[in-house]
């Protein structure tokens, strides 16, 4: 005779079987944590190439506490990805965003992975430390603050880096799209 609570105790599907052999912890290790989102970042941008067709690989790497993937390709192809990048990073951004959303779904946690393609971000870096600095400069000359344009986030974090690193303060002011940077004048001292 079969005891049938007995049977509904012991049938435990496959999955169950194995979430049931590892171990519980309420947190995965950061780096661990920032690795797996990249390489789920790298499995969804993968996918986009081939239904778009695009050649381009996948560098994944950890900066300053974010997971960081960008897709490169050789210089001959770099035009072909320009299309991911759109006029002003606007595809970029949108495809950031559908990245961490990507990454979310199979987290379960909020993703602020930095994505870059063909370098446009790094050279987009290069451009904003420059105008900050200029910024700077005019605030530490003529005493007085000084509002920069409206920036995306990625942007404004650049500037209010730099500024930082100068000892000076910057906030953020407006409302999107027209949030901008301002770079407050030192005090007078």
């Amino acid at each position: 005779m079969t005891n049938d609570t007995n049977q509904v105790e012991t049938a435990v599907s496959p999955a169950d079987a194995v979430a049931e052999a590892k171990p519980v912890t309420d947190e995965v290790a950061p780096s661990n944590r920032l690795e797996e989102e990249g390489e789920i970042a790298a499995d969804y941008l993968e996918e986009l190439l081939d239904i778009a067709d695009l050649d381009g690989d996948i560098d994944i790497d950890v900066d300053h506490g974010r997971a960081a993937v960008e897709i490169v390709t050789d210089s001959e192809d770099a035009n072909s990805l320009k299309r991911l990048i759109g006029d002003e990073g606007e595809v970029l951004d949108a495809l950031q965003e559908l990245t961490r959303l990507a990454v979310q779904a199979k987290t379960g946690e909020r993703s602020r992975l930095m994505l870059d393609v063909a370098g446009h971000r790094q050279a987009r870096k290069v451009e904003l430390t420059a105008i900050a600095q200029e910024a700077i400069d005019r605030a530490r000359a003529e005493g007085a603050d000084v509002s920069l344009p409206a920036m995306n986030p990625f942007e404004r974090k650049v500037v209010h880096d730099a500024v930082a690193a100068a000892s000076l303060i910057s906030d953020s002011e407006g409302v999107e799209p027209k949030r901008h940077v301002v770079v407050r004048a030192p005090a007078a001292g």
